[in-house]
């Protein structure tokens, strides 16, 4: 199974840091929860994993594989996949139209779907009539059928009711046990430390806890102190 290594990654943005000597390990196989306080600088930290944003300090290696220096594209084609906040689908496009973006054939796209039977029932429907966490679902297929080795999610449950990111958490529960690494950048504090094995968290910038994700879920002073940045 694949492993993405970040090493002394510092990010800045504008004055200065905005992530400073930030090192972590997504295995293949398992959910890697990554939160803390808004602002804290999770997006661009991941944002600088998949090349949306460049770094500068540290590396960053998949499989033993320098790839911080390859361009956003290149680390696609490597495997690295990234969900970005919000609901990025093409609405003028069908279900199967976006799927088919990323699906090479018809039977990738049937693989695609068959987490999500309530999808099945729109494949041929403009994505810009699907409910929120339709449009989410497609987001999801769409990046599986991409045969991601790491995942990136950011923000899943953005603009969702729990309910419907309920859901949803099954789906990344699977994605992982399929031997893809996920990265999950979650709001709902929680619920990530639920599905996760592993848990970072960051606080101003840096990590102020990593570890278990049981531990953290058991501890709420401990929780408390890691967001203070303690």
């Amino acid at each position: 199974m694949s492993e993405l290594v970040l090493d002394g990654i510092t990010v800045s943005r504008g004055a200065g840091p905005v992530i400073s000597d930030v090192s972590l390990t997504v295995h293949g196989g398992e959910v890697l929860a990554l939160v803390g306080p808004n602002g804290a600088g999770k997006t661009s930290l991941i944002e600088s994993i998949s090349g949306v944003v460049g770094h500068s300090a540290g590396s960053l290696t998949l499989d033993g594989e320098r790839i911080d220096r390859l361009s956003r594209v290149a680390r696609a084609r490597k495997g690295i996949v990234h969900i970005e906040q919000g609901r990025a689908v093409f609405p003028s496009l069908t279900v199967r139209e976006n799927l088919s973006l990323t699906a090479r054939t018809p039977a990738e796209v049937d693989a695609a779907l068959a987490p999500f039977p309530e999808l099945e029932k729109r494949i041929d429907s403009p994505t810009a009539l699907l409910s929120g966490g339709e449009q989410q679902m497609v987001v999801l297929a769409r990046a599986f059928a991409a045969k991601p080795r790491i995942l990136l999610i950011d923000e899943m449950s953005l603009g969702l009711a729990p309910v419907v990111f309920m859901r949803l958490v099954p789906i990344v529960q699977s994605i992982a046990e399929s031997g893809v690494g996920v990265l999950l950048v979650e709001q709902f504090t929680q619920l990530a430390l639920g599905i996760a094995r592993e848990a970072v968290v960051v606080a101003g910038g840096r990590v102020s806890f990593q570890g278990t994700a049981e531990d953290l879920q058991a501890d709420p002073q401990l929780l408390h102190r890691a967001y203070l940045g303690g």
